[in-house]
């Protein structure tokens, strides 16, 4: 707490302050939603606020009665369960206006058992721009991003887009 205070102390430096674990904590459990309204309540109009699901345990309602209650900017998805899309979708509709995500899918919580990765940012903007939400990003050049990193990496990334294709093909 310390630390975010004396960032956002700093004059004219725009800052994110993303919340951990915010559904749920692999050491904890389920996390009280009241605490994690208070602790974004503390830096609402002195920063960003995002809510992250750190273990990907969340799911859609939830999500949304969260973003809600906190009036947060916005949300860090995991697709551990497979609900990391609908919660970005359920995030919006809470009034969040920035998602995060990661190309491909990389990354993870290294504390999370099994965590899987990352909302990936190819398939999410495809869902958004589907879902008539401009995003401004360059799809394509996303998906070539994926294909080299797969080739890099040696290993196939938790996204699906960039192995399926945009629909239509070209």
């Amino acid at each position: 707490m310390a630390r975010a205070e004396a960032i956002l102390g700093a004059a004219g430096v725009p800052a994110t302050v993303t919340i951990s674990v915010c559904f749920g904590c692999p050491f904890e459990g389920k996390v009280d939603p009241g605490v994690v309204a208070e602790l974004a309540a503390r830096f609402a109009g002195r920063a960003e606020v995002v809510l992250a699901d750190t273990i990907g345990v969340a799911t859609p309602s939830r999500v949304k009665e969260l973003v809600g209650r906190a009036k947060a900017d916005g949300f860090h998805g995991h697709n551990t369960r497979n609900t990391g899309y609908a919660n970005c979708l359920a995030a919006l509709d809470a009034g969040a206006h920035v998602l995060d995500a990661s190309v491909g899918g990389l990354g993870g919580c290294p504390y999370a058992p099994r965590a899987t990765g990352n909302v990936a940012t190819e398939d999410l903007v495809y869902l958004l721009e589907g879902e008539g939400v401009e995003t401004g990003v360059d799809l394509d050049a996303l998906v070539g991003i994926s294909a080299w990193l797969e080739q890099l990496l040696g290993r196939t990334l938790e996204g699906y887009l960039y192995r399926a294709g945009p629909w239509p093909s070209p």
